[in-house]
């Protein structure tokens, strides 16, 4: 059962982000002289009211609401309370009743993406184990699997720790426990006492999920200090209405984070990634030097557009929970159709169930294919693989036209 979303009428929508608005400062009236920030330049940008009052995300981008902090914990700045409650909203439906989180259990914000949001799980994580733990940074090892993003490697550049890489199976794309096991040993051996972990919730190149058991067992069977996020960037949408049996959410007491991104799966404009962690956890990265800023600073971004945070809330209100499970199950059944047509022909492929994200062996695909309908490999350099992602625009006549054009 739902708590939070609701199906919205467009009437309904355009009008909660109006009075959303009118809650934050009017740099008309004089009421904000203090901060380096105005509405988009009138000279450049259409301020046409008549038209901007029946496009409520257009007018908020003209209204240009600075979301800087956080804003499910203390104090934020003032000036702009009124759409920081939409996106406050927008994350309650995200962290209850998608990922069945309970109300007020949970902080986050709106991210520019997935990368930032997995890097400030990473910070988190290794600033709690140097304070609580007094544990050096070559002490503490970020282990994901080698299907993980590439946000993971940033992270560990930037925060100055080690990585250690799972390996997958090539066809499955499984974990194995024992070779979890290995690597973690291995970073035992290497003087690692803390582990800040990243499990998948559908791979960017594969949509393949990380076996979350596998990973936990041999963790708490080897005694480690570990924290769990998960990285939901291209699965946070998707994942949990095509799985009902996920262990992927904050029911399971292992994770501690995740990250969703809305400009994938949920079609938001690009910087509209999500963030959400477990209480008493985000204070670990709280920047204390950003003394002007009201409630101060816990994100890795600082100032954000708030529109970004109103256009993800307006695409789940106006679709609601029911008909968000429809849209997920449509391209589930366009994925199974392809994937049908693929073994027809003898074309080896690997799919997880419950995704959308097509890979083509490399070696059974021309490259007149891969450029005619533009597959994505694994490596630029030197492809083993060529996706095809069932997105909302990727009907069956499209993907008949693929199939067709293999049959050749």
């Amino acid at each position: 059962m739902n708590k939070i979303w609701e199906r919205k009428t467009q009437e309904e929508i355009r009008r909660i982000i109006m009075e959303a608005l009118k809650g934050n400062a009017d740099y008309e009236a004089h009421e904000a002289l203090g901060i380096p920030a105005s509405y988009l330049d009138n000279k450049v940008f259409n301020k046409d009211e008549s038209f901007l009052s029946m496009a409520p995300f257009m007018y908020a981008m003209s209204k240009n609401p600075n979301h800087i902090g956080c804003h499910t914990l203390g104090t934020s700045e003032s000036f702009f309370k009124g759409t920081q409650a939409i996106e406050r909203e927008l994350l309650d439906i995200c962290a209850v009743d998608i990922l069945q989180g309970k109300e007020g259990e949970y902080d986050g914000y709106v991210a520019s993406g997935g990368t930032e949001a997995n890097i400030e799980a990473v910070w988190i994580y290794r600033n709690l184990f140097k304070t609580k733990h007094r544990a050096l940074n070559s002490e503490i090892a970020i282990v994901c699997s080698e299907d993980t993003h590439y946000s993971l490697d940033k992270a560990g550049n930037l925060l100055g720790l080690d990585v250690y890489k799972l390996p997958v199976d090539e066809r499955t794309r499984e974990l194995n426990s024992k070779n979890v096991e290995t690597v973690i040993k291995e970073a035992m051996a290497d003087g690692k006492k803390h582990f800040i972990v990243n499990c998948n919730m559908m791979t960017t190149m594969f949509g393949s999920v990380d076996d979350i058991d596998r990973i936990t067992s041999v963790l708490t069977e080897l005694n480690c200090s570990f924290k769990l996020h998960v990285d939901g960037a291209y699965g946070g949408f998707y994942y949990p209405f095509s799985d009902a049996e996920s262990k992927l959410t904050f029911k399971n007491p292992h994770i501690s984070s995740f990250t969703l991104d809305a400009h994938k799966m949920a079609q938001a404009p690009y910087g509209t990634g999500i963030f959400l962690v477990r209480k008493n956890l985000i204070e670990n990265v709280n920047t204390k030097e950003a003394s002007y800023v009201e409630g101060q600073d816990y994100t890795l971004i600082g100032s954000r557009s708030g529109a970004n945070a109103i256009a993800a809330w307006m695409i789940l209100s106006k679709y609601g929970p029911h008909g968000w499970f429809e849209k997920i199950l449509i391209l589930q059944n366009r994925t199974a159709w392809l994937c049908n047509e693929l073994e027809k022909i003898d074309i080896a492929y690997f799919r997880n169930q419950h995704s959308n994200i097509v890979t083509v062996d490399a070696s059974q695909i021309d490259i007149k294919t891969v450029s005619k309908f533009g597959l994505v490999p694994d490596n630029h350099h030197n492809p083993k693989w060529y996706k095809i992602v069932v997105m909302e625009h990727v009907e069956i006549e499209k993907l008949k036209m693929l199939v067709d054009d293999l049959k050749k």
